[in-house]
């Protein structure tokens, strides 16, 4: 499939592993997984820098699996897990740095379009969850406000 504002076909990105089992080789128990992710966690990391940690550091190819429930789920009963998803903030960030850029270099129109693209993404991603109950009804992108989120 395509990605969304340009027709290139991106296909990088490491693949999952193909059976749906606990590694006979991997050395950590769930007890001590809930504990790295804790521990990361509170170091400031995101969910998906947790998950590559663990990944590349700690050798656990699939943490789901390990533990019988997904990162976002132990962050959440931990009370660890941000107000707003991790990928909507990602693309806030992206609008902040646009309009920054923009403010000093108005005359630049590839950041103008690119702004607008970004600002459509936000806005589809925030009616996708406040449809699933991530987001209080209420909530709205506003890009004047947007900036105490970051901070």
């Amino acid at each position: 499939m395509a990605r969304m504002h340009s027709r290139k076909k991106g296909k990088a990105g490491s693949k999952r592993p193909v059976e749906k089992k606990v590694p006979s080789w991997m050395r950590y128990k769930g007890k001590e997984i809930e504990m790295l992710v804790t521990k990361l966690a509170k170091d400031g990391k995101s969910p998906s820098q947790i998950g590559l940690i663990l990944r590349d550091t700690y050798g656990i190819p699939d943490i789901k699996v390990a533990m019988g429930k997904k990162l976002t789920k132990v962050l959440e009963e931990k009370k660890l897990l941000s107000k707003l998803p991790e990928d909507l903030l990602a693309l806030i960030k992206k609008s902040v740095k646009l309009r920054k850029h923009i403010e000093s270099n108005h005359k630049d129109e590839g950041s103008k379009r690119g702004l607008i693209l970004t600002e459509s993404k936000i806005k589809r991603l925030v009616k996708y969850y406040k449809k699933i109950g991530k987001l209080e009804e209420g909530w709205k992108y506003n890009p004047d406000r947007v900036r105490m989120y970051l901070e």
